[in-house]
């Protein structure tokens, strides 16, 4: 089998301050866990910024560029830059990153979903909510669609391919698939294809190991040998799913972006405690850790030294 892509997502869009006091706000905050989680065995960091005042989600180019610096100056960890951003977001503030930066790899959601999150504020009953901004930016969701049409994915597609930079194509339920599939037969994506299979979320599919092996299957199916894959699950199906992933050959996606603990009842403090648990279970399955350049070759990356940053 060959050596696994453990990927970090540091801070994401979707985690509010209120829920976990060690949530990486600031850019300093972001990139040490990203180093932090480099040094865990990461070959990939996935990288969103916040208001380093409110932890509110931004897309601040001042802000990237800080995190980015930051992180190339300490490692040659591979980033992946959001294009997702925060939910709300234009698609010009989403998609801005990739021509500013050149990034080697960026996310590149696959298709519009009804990306929801309001039942979180109704399984929290917090009483007090550090920042006046998170309740109503969950509640909203309720009646939010994070959109991505054929037309963005195809201006997207064409920002990426100016900027050397590799789609790691988000799925959130098979349809995606197609989606994909279309933007590779009009020439817009090119294979190999790098797919992460987005479980948990509600408007999407299902955390469950078989939805996994459906996605997979149809992949296999659009794609045969020409992709690589990698899962990611949210909250308390983290680990499960990505264990499951690991047996499958797939490579996996940890982080506080996708969940705030480590294991059942345990809060995670850092990205790299995840990464560390994976990576754990990964050998226990005489599976190997893929370093960033290895993982450069797997994906057919450009390299860092191509980057803008």
């Amino acid at each position: 089998m060959p050596k696994v892509i453990v990927t970090a997502a540091i801070t994401g869009a979707i985690h509010t301050p209120t829920m976990s006091p060690y949530l990486p706000i600031t850019p300093e905050q972001i990139a040490d866990q990203a180093i932090g989680a480099y040094e865990a065995g990461a070959a990939v960091v996935h990288i969103h910024v916040r208001n380093p005042e409110t932890g509110r989600p931004v897309s601040d180019m001042n802000l990237f560029r800080q995190v980015l610096t930051s992180i190339k100056s300490k490692c040659n960890v591979i980033v992946c830059a959001t294009t997702g951003g925060g939910l709300g977001m234009t698609i010009e503030e989403r998609l801005k990153v990739v021509p500013t930066f050149n990034p080697e790899l960026a996310s590149f959601n696959a298709g519009s979903t009804n990306f929801a999150l309001f039942d979180i504020t109704e399984r929290m009953k917090v009483e007090e909510w550090k920042y006046p901004w998170e309740k109503p930016y969950l509640e909203m969701t309720e009646d939010f669609i994070f959109p991505n049409t054929f037309k963005s994915l195809k201006e997207f597609a064409i920002a990426f391919g100016e900027s050397g930079t590799k789609p790691e194509a988000e799925v959130y339920d098979s349809a995606m698939i197609n989606n994909i599939a279309f933007l590779v037969e009009r020439g817009y994506i090119k294979k190999p294809v790098y797919i992460q299979f987005v479980l948990g979320i509600l408007g999407g599919m299902s955390a469950t190991i078989q939805n996994l092996v459906f996605l997979y299957e149809t992949a296999k199916r659009n794609f045969g040998d020409d992709f690589v894959w990698s899962v990611c699950a949210a909250g308390r199906f983290q680990l499960p799913i990505c264990t499951a992933a690991l047996t499958m050959g797939g490579n996996v996606r940890v982080g506080m972006e996708d969940s705030l603990y480590a294991g059942k009842g345990i809060v995670a403090k850092t990205s790299a405690e995840q990464v560390e648990k994976i990576v754990r279970i990964a050998r226990e399955l005489s599976l190997e850790i893929a370093t960033p350049d290895e993982a450069r070759k797997i994906l057919d990356l450009k390299g860092i030294d191509k980057v803008n940053y």
